[in-house]
C-alpha cells in the first residue's frame, strides 16, 4: 500500500478539526438562541467537512472532490459578503485544490486500499 502524502494527512485532519469546531459553535449558538432554519441548513455543511476529512485520510477519491466542493461553496458564500473574505477563501481554495490533485495525491486516491481501512 502506498504511503499517504503529508499534504493529504494535514488537509484531512484540518477539515476534521475545522468541521468539528464549526459544528460545536453551531450547536452552542443554537442552544443559546434557539435553533432555527439557518442552523438546520448549516449543520450539514459543517458535518460534510468532517466526512470529507475522515474519508480523505482513508483514500476515498470522492472525499477529495467533496473537500474541493465544500471549499468552493465557501468561496461562493464569501463573494456575497466582503472582498477580503472572498480573496482569502479563493487563495485557500486554490491551495487545497492544488495539493489534492498533485501527482502524489492522485496516486494515493487511486491506490487500492486494504479491506476495512
Amino acid at each position: 500500500m502506498k504511503k499517504r502524502p503529508i499534504a493529504v494527512t494535514v488537509l484531512g485532519w484540518l477539515f476534521i478539526a475545522i468541521g468539528a469546531v464549526a459544528l460545536g459553535m453551531d450547536v452552542r449558538f443554537a442552544l443559546a438562541h434557539g435553533g432555527g432554519i439557518n442552523e438546520a441548513l448549516i449543520f450539514p455543511v459543517h458535518a460534510l467537512a468532517i466526512v470529507a476529512g475522515a474519508f480523505m485520510l482513508r483514500g476515498a477519491d470522492w472525499a477529495r472532490w467533496l473537500a474541493v466542493l465544500w471549499m468552493a461553496f465557501h468561496v461562493g458564500v464569501t463573494v456575497l459578503n466582503a472582498w477580503r473574505g472572498f480573496a482569502f477563501h479563493a487563495i485557500i481554495f486554490a491551495g487545497i485544490t492544488y495539493l489534492l490533485f498533485r501527482a502524489d495525491a492522485r496516486a494515493w486516491f487511486h491506490t487500492e486500499k486494504a479491506a476495512g481501512s
